[in-house]
């Protein structure tokens, strides 16, 4: 009797592991003795931003890019840097503003953030679209001597470097956007919604 039990144990113990085996293969066989397959999952390394970027300025005067504004700098094409030109110098060519705005005026353009905080995204503004940015604004964004320009003006600092969208080139910005038709050299200006003359 002690024989029939232990075989038939056995031969229980042996369909339940060929069940088990069977459920966990998926129908395919499985050769134990066959190392387990790895797979190699590509990564791509980007190289950290520059802390700082050395340029010669207007006078041969060394500028020293920091941040965010480094980082934009570094990450510009050929034709955004030739275009860029030259950094500007003194005070009121780069610095923060209250808001934590930080910046860096070029000779055909500027470069911003939002602050100074490593991460942050810089924006360039140029050309017809950087002009109508600096006009002067009343809070409505209607053009105003006594009102406020750039990035303490009605449109706030830029939120996008300048796009193609169709044939218009767009920037868009916090409280709103300026599109360029190059083909009909016209300006559009939208503060909150509404579009205000472009005071060029």
């Amino acid at each position: 009797m002690r024989t029939i039990t232990y075989r038939h144990t056995a031969v229980v113990g042996l369909a339940v592991a060929a069940l088990i085996t069977v459920g966990c293969s998926n129908g395919r066989s499985i050769d134990a003795s066959a190392p387990p397959q790895v797979e190699l999952i590509g990564t791509s390394e980007t190289a950290a931003p520059p802390a700082e970027v050395k340029l010669t300025g207007e006078r041969d005067v060394e500028v020293t890019l920091t941040g965010p504004i480094a980082a934009r700098y570094a990450s510009a094409t050929e034709y955004q840097r030739q275009a860029l030109g030259k950094p500007l110098t003194g005070d009121r060519n780069a610095g923060a503003r209250a808001s934590g705005l930080v910046f860096q005026q070029f000779q055909g353009g500027v470069i911003t953030a939002k602050n100074d905080k490593t991460g942050t995204p810089g924006y360039i503004t140029w050309g017809k679209i950087r002009e109508a940015w600096n006009v002067q604004r009343d809070p409505e964004g209607v053009p105003e001597v006594t009102g406020e320009n750039g990035s303490v003006g009605p449109l706030g600092a830029p939120t996008s470097d300048e796009n193609a969208v169709g044939d218009l080139l767009e920037t868009t910005f916090e409280h709103g956007k300026i599109t360029y038709d190059a083909k009909k050299d016209q300006v559009e200006v939208t503060v909150n919604g509404k579009v205000v003359p472009p005071g060029l």
